[in-house]
């Protein structure tokens, strides 16, 4: 394996515990849109979301409504949804999420947190958890161009932060749609981790190299000793 001097991880269930606050956000959000259970079309739209998981919320909702003023509207709940949950203190750190990309970060490796939120709920979420000065970089679809599974963010995380070949670029999600985004953007390690929506089956047929049980197993696949305990 090529030496990896770039990190792209995913935040919701990834790093992020994701508790059912953007489940809860997305039905919030196609609620609004007279999508609820029992209706025609719930189901569906239901499918959709979980298929979708990772990728540009907005996008998800131009699926399901087929309309760009309701998907705008939609994500617009999804997001206002999403942000009281965050000031309501829902959303946590994973585990030794912190940690390791601390030590990432001690190893000389950057690190840029990649998600399908829109820039201000993202950025709301990384306040609350104080993570600012934690990592060097935060990427949105609308910061890279297309959201996942496109290769766009991972791609742009390297190229701001001054990497010098995809070989050295290591993308680590909890989605099928992380995983197919690292191996179009030819990342040099591309992991699943079980921490989030996905199962271990769901990535495996996305083709993951690796599954992890959390983020924590990416240390040692690169050859990085634990962190320390506080």
């Amino acid at each position: 394996m090529s030496r990896i001097t770039t990190a792209c991880l995913d935040l919701a269930g990834t790093t992020v515990a994701d508790d059912g606050s953007v489940m809860a956000a997305f039905k919030s959000a196609v609620a609004d849109q007279g999508l609820v259970p029992g209706a025609p079309g719930y189901d569906d739209a239901m499918t959709i979301v979980h298929a979708t998981m990772g990728q540009s919320k907005i996008g998800v909702f131009r699926q399901i409504l087929g309309s760009a003023a309701a998907a705008r509207q939609a994500n617009s709940v999804f997001e206002a949804s999403y942000a009281g949950a965050v000031r309501a203190g829902l959303v946590t750190p994973l585990p030794g999420a912190a940690e390791t990309i601390t030590a990432l970060r001690a190893a000389g490796i950057r690190v840029c947190l990649a998600t399908g939120f829109a820039p201000p709920t993202r950025d709301a979420l990384l306040d609350a958890l104080g993570w600012r000065p934690l990592i060097d970089l935060a990427l949105s679809p609308a910061d890279a161009g297309r959201g996942r599974p496109w290769p766009d963010l991972p791609l742009t995380a390297l190229l701001r932060l001054g990497g010098g070949a995809v070989s050295e670029l290591a993308v680590v999600g909890d989605t099928p749609s992380d995983i197919e985004s690292g191996l179009r953007a030819g990342a040099g390690l591309v992991a699943g981790v079980l921490t989030g929506s996905a199962g271990w089956e769901e990535l495996e047929q996305a083709g993951a190299p690796h599954i992890l049980d959390a983020v924590t197993g990416l240390l040692p696949l690169l050859g990085i000793g634990a962190p320390s305990p506080d």
